[in-house]
């Protein structure tokens, strides 16, 4: 294929209907050696940070004029939000190009995940991170081609909603205790259980549901299933109303003998356990990701604040003890960042990063609180209200803590690491 034509191909992929505005720069780029072909065909890499730039054009055109809106209405909508996204790419940035996505490594993932920091909530860029890099890294690596193009490709051009159905009432980081059912008869799985806290529940149009399918060992028993949301039998219960995240439709739902043709599942019967543990490496790394931005705006905001607020005669900010916090507080964010990057590398070669993702996932919740409570203190009774983005802060960063693995399961995940267990 000429160069020009892969180029061409390759800006229609990134950038939609829009692809004629960028060529040129995208030419410019591609000469330059900001590209490296790759295994996926025409497909190539990119500067994380020209990446970037078309990410936040999308969140200041598209999202942040309306968040505050959205908050208040308890849900943003979701369809509209990422057929924008898949439009320009960033639905499916490490996804196989043949199935809409851009063939980037992870990197290119986290990259996009911290811009999304900047979004002004942390709902929002949640349920972009359901839809690009929780709910379908599984279905991308190990699903049947004809499951790629019925769910995956869909899902990276932003066509459907997907949620991801793990957590249950009385199984939430222990995934191994989860109760919903799946029964096999005849070339069929009836379905019947329940997930809780399911992000984009109330929206999606399929779920990547884990489910017991035989009676074995809780580890070995277990299986994804793209599970279409319209069915018979699926009910949701309710929207969730949460303390934050509150622009994120949060469902309960319900199977009452819902027929799945066993085609469905997600690479080997069985193996769920395995692939959902996949799977939560890259939604922790990505959840670390997205915040870091968050809580350096957090501190940008306060600093400037808190120089322009006087108390006893002088901004605030010169008061040693919030000045030495505040360059605490940014230190810390750094040595994250150094954390979460050095996983990314490995993970891209190849390597497992439990431990490492799990460090880095019980860092960014433990300081998302710290910093999100230092912060706000400064603001007094500013800090108070809903009007500020400290605030809002302070109250959806407090489940990086609780999601996708409570902090006491990423210490045990660790110290299994380190061999510090006790032994059975």
């Amino acid at each position: 294929m000429p160069l020009l034509c892969q180029e061409y191909i390759f800006c229609l992929c990134l950038y939609g209907s829009n692809v004629h505005g960028v060529l040129l720069q995208t030419l410019t780029i591609f000469h330059s050696g900001y590209y490296n072909r790759q295994a996926f065909g025409y497909s190539a890499q990119i500067k994380h940070s020209d990446l970037c730039l078309n990410v936040l054009q999308i969140i200041d055109q598209e999202i942040n004029p309306y968040v505050d809106k959205w908050e208040e209405e308890g849900q943003f909508p979701a369809h509209k939000i990422f057929k924008i996204l898949g439009n320009a790419g960033f639905l499916g940035v490490n996804k196989p190009v043949e199935y809409g996505g851009l063939g980037l490594d992870f990197s290119y993932s986290v990259a996009v995940a911290e811009e999304l920091g900047n979004i002004n909530c942390g709902g929002i860029p949640m349920a972009i991170g359901v839809q690009s890099d929780m709910a379908t890294p599984a279905l991308a690596r190990f699903g049947s081609a004809e499951l790629k193009r019925e769910f995956l490709q869909p899902t990276i051009m932003g066509d459907i909603v997907v949620c991801l159905g793990v957590s249950e009432t009385g199984a939430g980081s222990d995934v191994a205790s989860i109760k919903t059912k799946a029964v096999r008869k005849g070339d069929e799985f009836v379905i019947n259980g329940g997930k809780m806290w399911t992000t984009n529940g109330t929206q999606a149009d399929w779920m990547c549901l884990l489910a017991n399918t035989s009676e074995g060992p809780p580890h070995k028993n277990k299986s994804l299933i793209c599970l279409p949301m319209n069915l018979p039998g699926v009910h949701i219960a309710r929207k969730i109303d949460k303390i934050g995240m509150r622009s994120s439709d949060t469902a309960e739902v319900f199977f009452d003998d819902v027929r799945v043709p066993c085609k469905n599942v997600i690479g080997q019967e069985g193996m769920g356990f395995n692939y959902q543990m996949l799977q939560f490496q890259e939604e922790r790394l990505w959840g670390v990701a997205n915040i870091l931005t968050t809580m350096e705006k957090v501190v940008q905001e306060t600093v400037n604040y808190t120089r322009q607020r006087k108390i006893f005669n002088q901004p605030i900010l010169y008061h040693q003890v919030v000045h030495f916090r505040l360059a605490e507080l940014q230190t810390e964010i750094e040595l994250l960042r150094s954390l979460l990057h050095r996983a990314t590398a490995l993970y891209i070669k190849g390597n497992d990063v439990t431990k490492l993702a799990s460090m880095a996932k019980l860092k960014a919740g433990r300081l998302a609180r710290e910093l999100g409570d230092s912060c706000l203190q400064y603001w007094g009774g500013m800090g108070f209200t809903s009007d500020v983005l400290v605030s809002r802060f302070y109250r959806d960063s407090r489940l990086m803590s609780i999601g996708a693995g409570a902090d006491e399961v990423m210490l045990s995940i660790i110290c299994k690491y380190m061999d510090t267990l006790p032994k059975k």
